[in-house]
């Protein structure tokens, strides 16, 4: 049995997006690129060929990739979620106890993750400490830099 990939609906458009860029566009390009560096002559001494190639190998591979957690995604709705207990796709803002600095990250799959933009990793530290608590909750969390702790102040969907 494979085992499935929890997305949300965003995640599973943004990877439906990249892999159409990638199938299409940059394909394209790859073989425009490989095409002009073989004009160039010995392939074996041709610094274009083999990052053309390269980068041909990459996207082909990363294709692959997208295309395998497509085909295993199992896309929850967020907004047919609610209630008052964290779990995948909430939104949680989060008051930091010793700063008193408040932050708010939603908790999506590992491949929509993206802690600049506010999306926490279901696999994250921070996201499994959180997983079934409820607004007022504390939670600790043992980071790289030492343990942290946080108040959760809300969760929405």
């Amino acid at each position: 049995m494979t085992e499935k990939v929890p997305m949300t609906f965003q995640g599973q458009q943004r990877l439906e997006e990249e892999l159409r860029h990638l199938k299409g566009p940059e394909r394209q390009a790859i073989i425009k690129a490989i095409a002009e560096a073989r004009e160039h002559g010995d392939l074996s001494e041709n610094a274009e060929y083999h990052a053309a190639r390269e980068r041909q190998s990459f996207v082909e591979g990363r294709i692959q990739d997208l295309e395998d957690k497509l085909g295993r995604a199992e896309v929850i709705d967020v907004s047919k979620l609610s209630g008052d207990v964290v779990m995948f796709g909430a939104t949680v803002t989060l008051v930091d106890e010793d700063s008193e600095e408040e932050v708010r990250y939603q908790i999506v799959g590992d491949e929509e993750s993206d802690i600049k933009k506010g999306y926490l990793s279901i696999s994250s530290p921070l996201a499994r400490a959180l997983i079934g608590k409820e607004k007022g909750e504390s939670v600790e969390v043992h980071t790289p830099k030492g343990s942290k702790s946080y108040e959760i102040v809300k969760v929405s969907f």
